[in-house]
């Protein structure tokens, strides 16, 4: 289960991720990212509360990562010690800007 908060001031979006983003929830992450991003100029995703995060997951913040390039900046925060380890297996640490 994937919980998505959206929280926009401006040109800025901060979205909170809760949960497990898989196969199963990351097509929700992709829909709710589409219906918001338009016109943002600053992304942050929040996923303190993230527990897990699946290729298919990973896939959804690189597509996010393309569109962000074009039109502003995306920041990834606050990531557990188990999502880090799976952006560092995976190299995910040098293609998205990770705090």
């Amino acid at each position: 289960m994937l919980n998505i908060g959206n929280e926009k001031n401006g040109n800025k979006l901060t979205v909170t991720l809760e949960g497990r983003l898989d196969t199963t929830t990351a097509p929700e992450l992709e829909e709710s990212v589409k219906e918001n991003i338009e016109g943002v100029k600053e992304l942050v995703f929040e996923i303190e509360s993230l527990e897990y995060i699946s290729s298919a997951g990973l896939r959804v913040l690189l597509a996010t990562q393309k569109i962000m390039n074009k039109q502003g900046s995306m920041v990834v925060r606050n990531a557990s010690e188990e999502v880090k380890e799976i952006f560092e297996v995976t190299g995910f640490y040098d293609i998205l800007n990770i705090e």
